[in-house]
C-alpha cells in the first residue's frame, strides 16, 4: 500500500510537470536515477510511474535513448481541425478570433509571470527574427515566428492556456507560417510591419507591462486579419 501511494504521488508530480510545460512535447525526461533523487523515492517507484504514463500515451519509451513526452495532447485537438482549416478557408477567421483571445491573454500573463530565463528566450527569438528579416529569409521568419508564440505561451505559467495552445499548436504553427509567408509575398512592406509588431510585443512582455503586451498582441492579430481580408 505504501509503495502504491508513492507511485501515485510521483505520478501526480509528473503529470503536473507535463501540464505546466516543465517537460514540453517531445522533450526527453531526466534519467530514472535523476528522477528518483529529485522525488526522493526508489528507481522502481519511478519506473512504475513512467510505465503508467507510457501506457496512457503521455510518454513514449525509446530503447537506448530514454523516455520522451508524446504530443498526444497537441494532436488530439489539432488533427481534425487542421484538415478542416485546409478544406474550409472560412474557418481561418475562427482561428484568428481564437488566436486574438488566447494569445492576448498569454502575452498578458507572460509579462506578469514570466521569469528572467523565459524572457531571455523571448529576447533571443526576437533577435533571430530580426536577423531573418535582415537576411530576407522568409522561411526562417515564419519558423521563428511560430517558436516565439510558443515561448510566450510557456512564459504565461497558466496550465490551461498552455494546454489550449498545445492542443491547437499544429493549427497555429501552420496558420502562422501560412499567414506570414503568404502576406510577405504579397507585400514587401509586410515583413517590416510584422517585425515591428513582434518587437512591440516582446518589449512589453520583457518590460513586465501586461496590458501593453496584450494590446500589442491583439494589434498584431488584427493586422494579420486586415491584410488577409485585403488580399
Amino acid at each position: 500500500m505504501k509503495t502504491s501511494g508513492l507511485v501515485e504521488g510521483v505520478l501526480r508530480k509528473l503529470e503536473t510537470a507535463l501540464l505546466d510545460g516543465t517537460y514540453p512535447a517531445n522533450a526527453r525526461l531526466p534519467s530514472e536515477r535523476a528522477l528518483a533523487e529529485q522525488y526522493e523515492v526508489s528507481r522502481n517507484t519511478i519506473r512504475e510511474a513512467l510505465q503508467r504514463l507510457v501506457a496512457r500515451g503521455l510518454l513514449r519509451s525509446r530503447p537506448g535513448a530514454g523516455v520522451f513526452v508524446s504530443d498526444q495532447l497537441r494532436t488530439s485537438t489539432a488533427s481534425p481541425w487542421g484538415q478542416l482549416v485546409t478544406d474550409h478557408p472560412a474557418v481561418l477567421g475562427d482561428v484568428l478570433e481564437f488566436r486574438r483571445v488566447l494569445e492576448g491573454a498569454t502575452a498578458y500573463y507572460a509579462a506578469l509571470r514570466g521569469n528572467d530565463e523565459e524572457h531571455g528566450r523571448i529576447r533571443d527569438l526576437l533577435t533571430g527574427l530580426e536577423q531573418a528579416r535582415t537576411d530576407d529569409d522568409q522561411a526562417a521568419e515564419a519558423s521563428i515566428d511560430a517558436r516565439l508564440h510558443e515561448a510566450i505561451a510557456l512564459a504565461s505559467h497558466n496550465s490551461m492556456f498552455l494546454h489550449l495552445h498545445a492542443s491547437v499548436l499544429g493549427i497555429l504553427r501552420e496558420h502562422i507560417t501560412l499567414n506570414g509567408s503568404s502576406l510577405r509575398k504579397l507585400d514587401t512592406e509586410v515583413s517590416g510591419q510584422l517585425l515591428q509588431q513582434h518587437r512591440a510585443i516582446c518589449l512589453a512582455i520583457c518590460g513586465r507591462r501586461p496590458e501593453a503586451a496584450r494590446t500589442a498582441m491583439q494589434a498584431h492579430i488584427d493586422y494579420v486579419v486586415s491584410r488577409m481580408e485585403s488580399a
